[in-house]
């Protein structure tokens, strides 16, 4: 169906982006070939990396990928953990690496411009200085705009502040045909026409390539506090959760983890975690517009906690401890990444957390497998960690890969077959790539998916933008 890249498409190429801005060196293409855990056997060298530095050219590119049947795979940070931004068919790695500028941050209205392949890093940093608050928080911050908005990621502020979707205002997308589109702009509400710029948000580079975005900004609280709270059961510490938003409580984030996750990131890190008490923990967020606003918060979170069965409350309260809380969260991954085969990201209503989390416990049980979970408990999101090792007295202890091999799949379905009788859905904000694409049907029904497949098409009729993605 595709056709290769011959002399005289790779000189078309070069001349609209300059000999410096693309490259067809193996060497220089490994790490184009996967994302942040592409699993190997689904990782796909490209032809072609191709890095413009303006929307024209991009246009340009797709226009003649489009023309010669090329496909092209657009990339951000490549941070992703699905395999959404590998070539699966080789072509084009279309990277946005160099369109990095931040054009503008609107005091007036509280909005910012900026070009897809601004970090997230350098957009935080931005806003900051300008007086301003940017609320997501996917987690990594070497992501990009353009990555972040095609997944529509989450991070655990979404609770009060929502997901990206909530902050996009306008988009400048390319289409499969090379067409320049605008979306949206500087308005806080529209009721003119279907809504594509949400149809956008979330499509996983499919669509469209995002090369330019709109995103609201707003002013920052005053004061933030992190609290620990340590349980010895489960189903109380994720109790505690609709409890504190029934009391007119909503914090910034409601994380659970268990102890052992925590010790071995402890190690890790060289760094210590304030309590060692219980065996699941929440890390509550907390903030407000005053130091007192911030205290009585506090204080209610505490009482409500100590009602549902805490055993105790610890307060980082000052900027260093909450760093060094925030800094070992962050790094679990990092710490049992070299024993990860492939991250989970089932989200389920809140009420189902715990009765999710068993069966876990279950499924590791029943195959001698370490599935360390953890997650954003005030909106459901469970990052469940399928490991080749088992955890024998807080050691991790490899398993064979033969082993690991044989089980993963089977592990799959049940977590994805457990997360449909909840009325949940196989992905909350990582998106569905490739890994995820043959568990589809777990959570969109037939005709769901057919019309998506639709939109497709009549956005692509050729399928040269993100072939392979989200579904065939």
């Amino acid at each position: 169906m595709y056709k290769k890249i011959n002399e005289d498409i790779a000189a078309k190429l070069e001349k609209i982006v300059g000999k410096g801005n693309l490259t067809q060196d193996s060497e220089k293409m490994i790490d184009y070939g996967h994302d942040e855990f592409s699993l190997t056997d689904i990782a796909q060298m490209p032809e072609m990396v191709i890095k413009p530095k303006k929307t024209e050219e991009v246009a340009e590119i797709i226009r003649l990928a489009n023309n010669e049947m090329i496909p092209v795979t657009p990339r951000g940070g490549a941070t992703g953990l699905c395999g959404g931004c590998v070539p699966s068919f080789g072509g084009i790695v279309l990277s946005l690496e160099n369109m990095n500028k931040i054009l503008e941050i609107d005091l007036d209205n509280q909005m910012a411009v900026a070009e897809a392949g601004v970090t997230l890093m350098d957009f935080y940093s931005a806003v900051e200085q300008a007086g301003l608050f940017f609320p997501p928080h996917p987690g990594e911050e070497s992501a990009m705009i353009g990555g972040v908005i095609a997944t529509n990621a989450g991070g655990s502020r979404a609770v009060k502040y929502g997901v990206i979707r909530n902050y996009v205002r306008g988009l400048e997308v390319v289409l499969p045909s090379g067409t320049i589109i605008h979306l949206g702009g500087k308005l806080m509400k529209s009721s003119t026409g279907y809504n594509l710029l949400n149809l956008m948000i979330g499509s996983e580079g499919t669509l469209g390539i995002i090369t330019k975005a709109t995103i609201q900004l707003m002013p920052p609280a005053q004061a933030a506090r992190s609290l620990i709270i340590p349980y010895d059961d489960l189903d109380n510490a994720i109790e505690t959760v609709p409890l504190l938003i029934k009391r007119k409580i909503l914090p910034v984030a409601v994380e659970f983890v268990e102890l052992e996750v925590i010790h071995i990131t402890e190690e890790f890190l060289k760094k210590e975690w304030p309590c060692s008490q219980g065996s699941t923990h929440l890390l509550i967020i907390v903030d407000a517009s005053s130091e007192e606003e911030l205290d009585r918060l506090s204080e209610m979170v505490a009482e409500i906690c100590m009602e549902k069965g805490a055993l105790d409350v610890y307060v980082a309260d000052s900027p260093e401890k909450q760093k060094n809380v925030l800094d070992i969260r962050s790094k679990i991954y990092e710490a049992i990444k070299a024993y990860t085969i492939e991250i989970l990201d089932i989200v389920v209503p809140r009420a189902e957390i715990s009765k999710h989390v068993r069966k876990v416990h279950e499924t590791s049980q029943k195959y001698g497998i370490w599935l360390p979970t953890f997650g954003h408990a005030a909106d459901g999101n469970v990052h469940t960690h399928i490991m080749k090792a088992r955890l024998e007295n807080g050691k991790i202890i490899p398993v064979p890969e033969e082993e690991w091999k044989e089980k993963i799949d089977k592990v799959r379905q049940e977590l994805y077959r457990d997360s449909k009788t909840r009325s949940g859905a196989i992905s909350g904000e990582h998106g569905i790539g490739i890994v995820k694409k043959p568990f589809l049907s777990y959570t969109l029904e037939e005709e769901e998916i057919q019309l998506m497949k639709g939109i497709k098409h009549l956005f692509d009729p050729n399928h040269i933008l993100n072939p392979n993605k989200i579904f065939d």
